[in-house]
């Protein structure tokens, strides 16, 4: 028997609309961004240079691209980008990692959340023994599976160039299911750079989404 043509036109349109509504849920990236400040100076007339601070890093091009994009907060700011590091008032020191990751293994029902904490991070500055908890909403059902964790950072230290004194230090972290620097850095850097330069010792859990931010203190 033929189906009648409005019942039809319903069982086509419910896939459309749930696809539809997948697509309209933009993913977000959670960041926990600390940061420690001196007095930076004001950017009237100030400029700086972005370099690295681990000297495997120097002179990649993988490295130039992250460091434009530091850069380009920095000019945000209002501070211009000297010539050479020689000629620079500020040293923005750069690093950047992920880590090789950790599987969890999650046994998944209605309503569970599992966090997770774990000695990760790369085991420099504050990010030794540190982490923070994850809660992927697309893992739901009484299933069990199995997955990879990786934990990706950044790190900025800028000092004055005429006196050596630190004036900012700042890491973003972020726990992720892709290890991809070229994912992760450019979320981490527009993280650090939120409300800049932040009030020194303070941790924030900093979300990105399509459509804005959200800063509330990390649990």
């Amino acid at each position: 028997m033929k189906q009648p043509l409005s019942t039809s036109l319903k069982r086509f349109a419910l896939p459309v609309m749930l696809a539809a509504g997948l697509s309209a849920c933009a993913p977000s990236f959670n960041a926990d961004v600390s940061r420690f400040t001196a007095t930076l100076p004001a950017p009237q007339g100030q400029t700086f240079a972005v370099v690295a601070d681990d000297p495997k890093l120097a002179g990649g091009l993988e490295f130039a691209l992250y460091a434009d994009m530091v850069a380009a907060e920095m000019q945000k700011l209002g501070y211009t980008e000297a010539a050479s590091p020689s000629e620079a008032n500020l040293l923005a020191r750069f690093d950047y990692g992920v880590d090789n990751g950790r599987e969890r293994v999650r046994t998944t029902g209605r309503g569970f959340n599992d966090p997770f904490f774990g000695p990760w991070g790369r085991g420099f500055g504050f990010r030794r023994g540190f982490a923070f908890g994850f809660h992927d909403p697309f893992l739901a059902g009484p299933e069990v599976r199995s997955y990879t964790v990786y934990v990706g950072d950044i790190d900025l230290k800028i000092d004055s160039t005429a006196s050596g004194e630190r004036l900012f230090e700042g890491q973003a972290q972020a726990a992720s299911r892709t290890n991809r620097l070229q994912t992760l850095v450019p979320n981490l850097v527009e993280a650090l750079f939120t409300d800049f330069p932040g009030n020194s010792g303070e941790t924030l859990r900093i979300t990105i989404k399509e459509d804005g931010k959200t800063v509330r203190p990390a649990r």
